[in-house]
């Protein structure tokens, strides 16, 4: 079971783009944005990859690392090592990506132990390292940068009351997209199978006492369409995007590039 007070270490066969390979111990101290990706999936090489580009070279590095993990469930063959390689020189991707360690089953290590439901995700970890965002599909640029910011803001040593107040200033801040999208066209909105998303379900719900969301966007690869309950207990403030510090949350995931035929990597 996933403790998102203490998330476990990322499972790494080897590195690129460093001579210094990262681990989530060492970087205790920066707000760690971590990008799972495949390289064939639509939403990853479309949206999530330039996206922490973006992220990398906008932050200090002092402050802020990113890193990305590549996460192959199928399709090996055409998502080897060299073939990465090869990918992320043609975007000009500089930040550290790791291959995430195989396990001899179906999904790696690292996205086995986070249980991750297909890509692309972005994990954000604070200065603690604590996790306290999970989003599987696309994430907006100025949400994922405010969430950022706002816990780049966090010290390392601070009580949990201030990520309690940040959590529920964030909340208060940033409009929900599918508050938005309920609200211009005064119905909800629910997402399933047949919105984009790929292997079987584009709605998943995730209960971890951190921040499990599902964004709209870009081609998710893997979606498996379950629930998932982790009994963890935080104290709880009324903040919709609390993380470690509060409420749970989870919404629709969808994405519009997938055909659904496989050939953005998944089932």
């Amino acid at each position: 079971m996933l403790n998102p007070e203490q998330p476990p270490e990322l499972a790494v066969a080897k590195w690129l783009n460093t001579d210094a390979p990262p681990t989530l111990a060492a970087l205790k101290g920066k707000v760690v944005v971590l990008a799972a990706f495949q390289m064939l999936c639509p939403g990853s090489a479309k949206h999530l990859v330039p996206q922490a580009q973006r992220l990398a070279e906008n932050f200090s590095g002092d402050e802020v690392a990113v890193v990305g993990l590549h996460m192959v469930f199928e399709r090996h063959n055409e998502m080897t090592p060299d073939r990465l390689k090869d990918f992320l020189a043609e975007n000009e991707i500089t930040f550290p990506v790791g291959i995430d360690q195989p396990n001899g089953k179906h999904m790696p290590k690292t996205m086995e132990s986070y249980e991750i439901q297909g890509t692309p995700t972005i994990l954000v970890f604070d200065r603690q390292g604590r996790l306290r965002r999970h989003y599987l599909g696309g994430v907006d640029d100025v949400r994922i940068a405010a969430e950022v910011m706002a816990l780049a803001l966090e010290d390392r040593n601070a009580p949990r009351e201030v990520s309690v107040a940040i959590e529920r200033r964030l909340h208060a801040v940033l409009v929900d997209p599918e508050d938005a999208e309920r609200h211009a066209h005064g119905h909800d909105h629910h997402h399933h199978a047949g919105g984009g998303c790929c292997g079987g379900g584009g709605h998943h719900h995730h209960d971890h006492d951190h921040d499990h969301n599902h964004a709209d966007g870009g081609g998710c690869c893997g979606g498996k369409g379950h629930d998932h309950a982790h009994g963890h207990s935080h104290d709880h403030a009324p903040a919709r995007s609390a993380a470690v510090a509060g409420a749970t949350a989870a919404s629709g995931a969808q994405s519009g590039d997938c055909k659904g035929d496989g050939s953005c990597g998944c089932h």
